[in-house]
């Protein structure tokens, strides 16, 4: 009874930022902003009073708007801000080319660095893994917070993990998958981490150790695991005491100078 009220909070939780997130934007105000339909999905670019000059740019990978103080201390460094909704996806084949067609775009027409910081929180954590696994050239460093490294942990619920089975049904129809052929399935960041770590990217993870919907134990440990046995290096925010919620860190200068160093940037 307690992990089916867990999971209906945190399901009312997700719910809730979605919609806050896809009505007119009311975080970023003090910018410019462009939202639009990108291969029918919702994206958004937000622009920096004054540009830095390498055209840096973050890559927020889900629930916009929510706990922006990185991207807020990022815009003020001159980084643009940018976001596609691939979050029914979770990370499958399908985000992943959506993503490449949606890298192109934001490189050709707004002239975005090269190279990209990805933010990837919760969910998130899937689609930046696995995109930058398959484009490792194209990444200057990783920011996760409480991201889900293996769907079998979240939305499957199959270890300790609270779980969604409204979300596993979908999740398994993204990967074409029932619950007998995602036991075997490896094409998951906590596997994938292994080609950001060979490529030299650095990570950093934020998690709290009382999260019972993306387990530590079972995401982000497993990840880093394996992610320093490959010789990568990651960083790692213990939140003591804290669930799942909320995100980020209420003073985010140690992910903010994490980031900055991984770009080099210069004043």
């Amino acid at each position: 009874m307690k992990r089916k009220k867990t999971t209906s909070l945190i399901l009312i939780t997700t719910v809730l930022i979605s919609l806050f997130a896809f009505r007119k934007d009311t975080v970023f105000t003090e910018y410019e902003i462009k939202e639009f339909s990108f291969k029918g999905h919702d994206a958004k670019i937000v622009f920096p009073h004054k540009p830095n000059s390498n055209s840096y740019w973050i890559w927020r990978a889900r629930f916009w708007g929510h706990e922006p103080q990185v991207d807020k201390a990022l815009l003020e460094k001159g980084f643009h801000v940018a976001f596609i909704d691939v979050s029914n996806l979770f990370g499958n084949h399908e985000a992943v080319e959506l993503w490449n067609e949606f890298y192109r775009f934001c490189v050709s027409e707004y002239g975005f660095n090269q190279k990209v910081v990805l933010e990837g929180m919760s969910r998130g954590g899937l689609i930046v893994y696995n995109w930058a696994s398959k484009n490792t050239g194209k990444v200057f460093s990783i920011y996760a917070d409480a991201p889900v490294c293996d769907i079998k942990s979240w939305p499957g619920g199959m270890f300790n993990g609270d779980g969604s089975p409204e979300a596993w049904e979908i999740c398994l129809k993204a990967y074409n998958l029932d619950t007998i052929s995602v036991k075997t399935f490896d094409d998951i960041p906590v596997n994938n981490c292994v080609h950001v770590a060979k490529a030299g990217i650095p990570v950093i993870h934020v998690y709290g150790d009382a999260d019972t919907v993306v387990p530590y134990a079972e995401n982000t440990k497993l990840l880093a695991k394996k992610f320093r046995g490959a010789g990568g290096t990651i960083e790692l925010i213990r939140k003591k005491g804290v669930g799942h919620h909320p995100h980020c860190l209420e003073d985010p200068s140690p992910i903010v100078d994490f980031i900055l160093n991984s770009v080099d940037y210069k004043e």
